[in-house]
């Protein structure tokens, strides 16, 4: 007889979900509380209301924290962090940052900050990292030519998503092709499928609005301190990736790529090269443990019935491939909003979405896909994100509403993921996102 599944096999991920969300609200920044801390009393929670021997659920645990898409989460995130260290040590950011803004005019600001963003958040791989890193520019400049900040905002925050939805080496990407078993080539290709032609119809369309309402101003000199050859490490790790090679060995070599560099144009020696990379490492320890703790509850919630109850909810509204993907990103976006963070959105719902695709023969790519893309449209835009917040302590008085209305790349992203969806999953010969 079928045991029947009730809503206390998903209460462990609620209690998640609340905690994460209540704190965040009561303290006024969703990262006042660790979320791996708040994972781990989760994990507690589901120790102590299903119902087997402490034994037994405690070696799910560690089976679940244990699986090897779990383990080469957590390392292909040391070795990001370590590659995004190493190379911020050696001035490429400095000399990516510098370079375009030393070529830009005023008019120009919104389309030349987004592909200056996109570029930084695509070779980084982390959107938080980047607005933090090129708002004191942007909003220095948008002040300095009377530049309307929200237009300006909204193209350094749009850049910024690009890179955390496309980036080979964002964490949403580690996780969304880690959790469901795809390759990162794969999903990139897929993804880059929208993402590129909405970003160039971006481009095309802050051309055309321009910065009507910035003055003419002298550059600075400071700009011009910029040396091409510290962005090569970038673009190799861009370019090994796209080839197919395995991300553990891309990311490797990019590490060494940019330490040679750096020690070629003397900014450290080997002593410091290692300190920078392990410096890298600490940096992802936060994502590091909570991959870890998540995979573990994950796998408990799912052996007690959660993912099952969650399926048996949403499945009725399923009909077929296209309604299936619709389902994820609802789900994604749902976790998004609650928990103000994509890439423990994608942990919380990709037991799930692994299970809809293999129901609906939906090619995991598209799956990881739908589930970044998702994620980052919700992620770039809720006022209490990241992303936002950090855009705000640089530019207090921006208006929150014109700088969704001119995240043009966020709405198009997910306009173009919606029709791809729509028009794709109506032939089973081209499921290819």
């Amino acid at each position: 007889m079928t045991k029947k599944l009730t809503i206390v096999s998903i209460i462990p991920l609620l209690i998640f979900v609340a905690i994460f969300l209540s704190s965040g609200l009561y303290f006024d920044n969703f990262y006042s509380l660790p979320a791996p801390i708040i994972a781990l009393f989760a994990v507690v929670i589901a120790l102590l209301i299903y119902k087997a021997p402490m034994n037994e659920k405690i070696a799910l645990f560690f089976k679940g924290a244990g699986d090897s898409n779990v383990l080469q989460m957590c390392v292909i995130a040391l070795l990001a962090g370590a590659f995004a260290s190493v190379a911020k040590a050696s001035g490429s950011i400095d000399s990516i940052v510098n370079m375009g803004m030393y070529y830009i005019s005023p008019q120009y600001f919104p389309v030349g900050i987004f592909v200056i963003a996109s570029f930084l958040s695509f070779a980084t791989g982390t959107s938080v990292g980047t607005i933090m890193t090129l708002s004191p520019i942007v909003f220095n400049l948008a002040t300095e030519s009377h530049s309307n900040t929200a237009l300006i905002g909204a193209s350094l925050l749009s850049g910024a998503m690009f890179g955390d939805n496309l980036s080979l080496i964002s964490d949403t990407t580690i996780a969304a092709t880690q959790s469901l078993g795809c390759k990162m080539n794969e999903k990139m290709k897929a993804n880059g499928k929208i993402a590129l032609p909405m970003a160039l119809l971006s481009m095309v369309i802050l051309i055309l609005i321009g910065n009507p309402e910035a003055q003419n101003f002298t550059h600075s000199e400071a700009y011009n301190n910029f040396n091409v050859v510290l962005i090569l490490p970038y673009i190799a790790v861009v370019i090994i990736s796209l080839f197919g090679i395995n991300v553990f060995v891309s990311l490797f070599l990019g590490i060494l790529f940019a330490g040679v560099t750096g020690m070629a144009y003397g900014k450290y020696g080997f002593l410091d090269f290692t300190q920078h990379t392990y410096k890298g490492f600490m940096d992802m320890a936060d994502i590091f443990f909570l991959y870890f703790i998540i995979g573990g509850l994950a796998l408990l919630v799912e052996h007690f019935g959660g993912i099952q109850y969650l399926m048996n909810l949403i499945a009725k509204r399923i009909k077929g491939a296209s309604s299936a993907l619709l389902g994820m990103g609802f789900l994604v976006t749902v976790a998004d909003v609650c928990v103000a963070n994509n890439t423990v959105a994608i942990l919380i719902v990709s037991k799930i979405s692994k299970r809809i695709s293999e129901e609906f023969k939906i090619p995991l790519r598209n799956a990881a896909s739908v589930l970044d893309i998702f994620s980052c449209y919700a992620q770039g835009l809720i006022p209490y994100g990241a992303q936002v917040i950090g855009l705000y302590q640089f530019a207090h008085t921006m208006d929150y509403g014109e700088l969704v209305m001119y995240s043009i790349y966020l709405h198009l992203l997910l306009i173009g993921t919606l029709v791809y969806i729509k028009l794709n999953t109506q032939k089973p010969s081209k499921t290819n996102l």
